[in-house]
């Protein structure tokens, strides 16, 4: 066996220091907040228990934190929804050319690279002068799509480049309207990259920092609840809360995939299904 080249070990020992300061914050946070009661922010831990999560789901002297979740959850899945209607409507016209297709396109890729303190600025400023309300319904909203938008059209603009317009073409020779075709041939068949789209604006929006801090309004969603907990909160119990919503997120992940996985399967399903019929 030829030893390995010394590029390989410089590789792997820098893809091993990109885990840690990746997951390494991660992890001490989990660790942390598995602390007693007496326990404190940083090490050496006092005691192990689950003090501090039982802590989190009572009464806070500081912050609403699951109303902030809640709304958080509700912003969330508001983005999503958008993103995914908008990102397939968007894909669907710009397969073909239209007058000022480009400059729209290339409006929609400048948002993703202005500061995103300076979107919420400016759409606060937006909503204020206009008279209308600064709430995380409404200005959250629209800021918010203004970084989830853009990353659901360049997938769907990507998954409708490389589409076989062959399968189109031959539900319309059989008979079906284009709503039918839209609808029988077309999602189903870019169904795995629809959940994709979800969870980029699902999870983009839940965990939104910025763009939400000028446009949220008296109410607070999560990550503004946890950004200001840590001027006021001395206890593991936001440690509690990180690890939680973490783990939040990684349900969130698993379920999409899972989503995919099952759609792969009902996929293949129908596919032997049909061929056997033929058969």
């Amino acid at each position: 066996m030829e030893p390995r080249p010394r590029s390989f070990y410089l590789l792997s020992a820098f893809f091993a220091l990109f885990l840690v300061f990746l997951y390494g914050p991660t992890i001490t946070i989990a660790i942390l907040s598995f602390q007693g009661p007496q326990g404190g922010l940083t090490f050496p831990m006092r005691g192990v228990s689950l003090h501090w999560f039982r802590d989190l789901f009572e009464q806070q002297a500081v912050g609403d934190i699951w109303g902030s979740f809640r709304r958080s959850l509700v912003l969330g899945l508001m983005v999503m929804v958008t993103t995914v209607v908008v990102s397939v409507m968007g894909g669907l016209a710009f397969r073909k050319r239209f007058a000022g297709s480009t400059v729209i396109f290339y409006l929609i890729v400048t948002s993703l690279v202005i500061p995103s303190i300076l979107v919420s600025l400016g759409v606060g400023l937006i909503f204020s002068q206009s008279g209308l309300g600064i709430h995380w319904a409404t200005s959250g909203f629209g800021a918010q799509l203004t970084w989830t938008l853009p990353f659901g059209l360049l997938i769907m603009f990507a998954v409708f480049n490389r589409f076989d317009r062959s399968y189109e073409e031959a539900a319309r020779d059989l008979g079906a309207s284009p709503w039918q075709t839209i609808r029988h041939v077309v999602l189903p068949i870019i169904a795995p990259s629809l959940i994709g789209v979800a969870l980029f604006g699902f999870t983009l929006s839940y965990d939104e920092f910025a763009r939400t801090l000028l446009t949220a309004g008296s109410y607070n969603t999560l990550p503004l609840e946890i950004f200001g907990m840590t001027t006021n909160v001395t206890s593991p119990v936001i440690f509690a809360l990180g690890t939680l919503t973490t783990v939040f997120s990684f349900v969130v992940i698993g379920v999409c995939l899972f989503s995919v996985w099952l759609t792969g399967r009902r996929r293949a399903r129908r596919a032997s299904d049909a061929g056997k019929g033929v058969a």
